[in-house]
């Protein structure tokens, strides 16, 4: 496995995801990996450091270069459970718990995050404006209500699937509501 080019799969998917989910200083992007997928096993079956530190790095300064937050989806061991900074915690209201991820109890990602934030917290909830689900991780409980997939040509990272979503607002009204064109 190259981890060199999984850091650069991860880069070039998450700057293909922010050309068209319209994210703003401050929003959260949520990243669901299985470094297991990504390595080309089983999701749970071969957790990888080297493979999780390849996709922070190729993830975290795309989005800081934005101002934009990056969560980490734990694994079912630890309820899915996100890990962020407590500033970006803080700053949207979610509340912190006590857990510590560990590669075989929310996975490699979420440690490796944890290990890099310079204030790591974990909340049990978030709604995130966007994300990347690698490996068929299921981040769609934490993406805001009215989430809408972003088609990139970054199909795979490793050997791992990747799905891409953006949120917008929700529409409201009948057959005589207009809508605001830069908000779809």
């Amino acid at each position: 496995m190259d981890l060199k080019e999984i850091e650069q799969q991860t880069q070039q998917a998450v700057s293909q995801v922010l050309e068209q989910a319209k994210l703003k200083m401050g929003d959260v992007f949520v990243i669901g990996c299985s470094t297991s997928e990504v390595g080309g096993e089983k999701i749970g079956s071969a957790s990888s450091m080297d493979i999780a530190d390849a996709i922070y790095r190729g993830a975290y300064g795309v989005l800081e270069s934005h101002g934009i937050y990056l969560a980490a989806q734990c694994c079912e061991h630890l309820n899915r459970a996100i890990i962020l900074e407590r500033q970006a915690a803080e700053s949207c209201g979610y509340e912190p718990v006590n857990v510590l991820p560990q590669p075989k109890a929310g996975g490699s990602f979420a440690t490796t995050c944890w290990q890099n934030f310079v204030e790591p917290v974990a909340v049990e909830h978030i709604r995130a404006d966007a994300g990347m689900d690698i490996g068929g991780t299921l981040i769609g409980m934490h993406l805001k209500e009215v989430a809408v997939p972003v088609r990139i040509e970054q199909k795979t990272i490793g050997e791992a699937n990747i799905l891409c979503a953006r949120t917008r607002l929700k529409f409201i009204g009948g057959v005589r509501a207009h809508y605001q064109e830069d908000k779809l």
